[in-house]
Parts: structure tokens; C-alpha cells; sequence
């Protein structure tokens, strides 16, 4: 075998391990929660502040519905005003 097909070689291999190495370490923060930030920073998972902000999400997806159900219901009284008043 020649000297750049060595080489080829173990590229190659080293690209597959660290490949690996990285696939193992991703799968393992994601099992026990580990997120990163911009930086690179590992931290945990913080349950309090993420229920405490989809509470937070579900009432303001209450306020939204009510908003477009109220409007709708307006757009229907208007509607109906409307057909009352032509005959």
C-alpha cells in the first residue's frame, strides 16, 4: 500500500471516532437533561422555569381564543344586524 492511501486511511478513521465520540456524548446529555447555551455551556435542565413558563403559555392561549371567539361572535351579531336591517 502506498503512503497517501495510509494516510487516506486514517482520516478517515479519525473522522468515524470523533464522529462517534460525539453521537455517544449528544445522546448522553440528552438522557440526563444537559442543555447548552450560545456558548457552549453546559447547564441542566431547569423543570421549574419550563412548567412555569408553559403556564404561562396556556394563559396566553386563553386570552388569544377568547380574543378571536369574541370577535368571531361580534362578526356573526354584525353579520345578522345586517340581513335584519335589509328586510
Amino acid at each position: 500500500m502506498s503512503a497517501a492511501i495510509i494516510w487516506a486511511l486514517a482520516v478517515v478513521m479519525i473522522v468515524g471516532i470523533i464522529s462517534f465520540t460525539e453521537i455517544q456524548k449528544a445522546k448522553h446529555r440528552a438522557r440526563h437533561g444537559i442543555t447548552t447555551d450560545i456558548m457552549g455551556n453546559e447547564k441542566p435542565r431547569d423543570d421549574a422555569a419550563l412548567l412555569r413558563e408553559v403556564e404561562e403559555l396556556r394563559e396566553r392561549l386563553k386570552v388569544l381564543e377568547r380574543i378571536a371567539t369574541e370577535d368571531r361572535e361580534t362578526k356573526l351579531l354584525s353579520a345578522e344586524i345586517e340581513s335584519l336591517r335589509e328586510k
